[in-house]
């Protein structure tokens, strides 16, 4: 999974850096960014329960491509516990999940600091796929998850774990074989925002505009155990507006992503992730960031 990060965090001074961080919350900038080799079906009656540890550091704050002349620093430590069940539906695979985020968000602002911890709002819905062809080495699955405005979220605080809104994400990916050794993965998304009718101090109403994600995954096969992959993520859209102002903040961001995937048992793997942002038009530049992963199938 990915982190979880401040994609709407975008002004010029430490006051209202620190509203836009409080309007938007703590927040995914692909929404439900995928793992490599995780659009491939298991069989029906498989259940998975997935540990995700992810740091993130950011120091650097964009506008408009352009650096923002401010001390802004943001740190977050984020888990996410996640349950999977794969099942048969009409001769179709399924796998109805759980997402529950947790953790901690630290952010300064010339010298103004804050944070937040607790949990997040949790994500459910799942995957239907209409292509399962392990044989082949092709799988197509279309998804659709619903995030239920139940994290920790106060309106006086300049961060949130929560984001006091609804959220509706459809994503489709497409899993192939090129050759003995490698797999691609494609991958394609977008959100739809309610509004967060108090956000800030102020109460204000924030709501968001719909935003897109792209995702590619490039998996190298060291054994039918252990896989290495490259990753690039871009997010595009998503501008926001604070009681119906533009804030002119619509991403149009990338990063790239390194993993090494293992099978330490036959039913556990683990899973290491480094990468960092390539660009960032609005919002934080991401450092080099750190993702473990433990998956224990049963």
């Amino acid at each position: 999974m990915n982190p979880i990060h401040c994609n709407r965090i975008l002004s010029r001074s430490a006051a209202t850096v620190l509203l836009a961080a409080s309007a938007f919350g703590i927040a995914h900038a692909a929404e439900i960014a995928t793992d490599p080799g995780d659009y491939q079906a298991l069989p029906a009656g498989t259940s998975a329960g997935v540990l995700y540890i992810q740091h993130t550091e950011h120091d650097t704050l964009r506008s408009d491509g352009k650096t923002v002349p401010v001390d802004a620093k943001l740190r977050t430590d984020i888990g996410l516990a996640r349950y999977i069940h794969f099942m048969e539906i009409g001769g179709f695979i399924a796998d109805p999940q759980l997402i529950i985020p947790f953790g901690q968000v630290d952010l300064d602002v010339a010298g103004t600091s804050a944070s937040a911890s607790g949990v997040g709002d949790p994500l459910v819905g799942g995957t239907l796929w209409l292509v399962n062809r392990p044989e082949q080495k092709q799988w197509f699955g279309v998804s659709a998850f619903v995030s239920l405005p139940l994290g920790d979220y106060d309106n006086d605080r300049a961060v949130n774990i929560g984001q006091n809104r609804w959220k509706t994400i459809l994503q489709a990916g497409y899993v192939t074989g090129l050759g003995d050794k490698f797999m691609l993965d494609l991958l394609a998304e977008t959100a739809f925002y309610g509004d967060n009718d108090e956000a800030g101090a102020s109460k204000a109403t924030l709501s968001q505009a719909q935003s897109y994600g792209l995702q590619a995954h490039l998996r190298y096969l060291i054994s039918p155990t252990s896989h290495v992959a490259l990753s690039y993520y871009h997010d595009f859209g998503g501008e926001t507006e604070l009681n119906g102002v533009s804030q002119n903040d619509e991403m149009n961001n990338n990063r790239w992503l390194l993993t090494f995937a293992t099978f330490v048992a036959p039913t556990i793997q683990l899973q290491l992730q480094a990468g960092q942002s390539i660009h960032v038009d609005n919002g934080f530049e991401e450092a080099p960031r750190v993702n473990l992963r433990l998956l224990k199938v049963f």
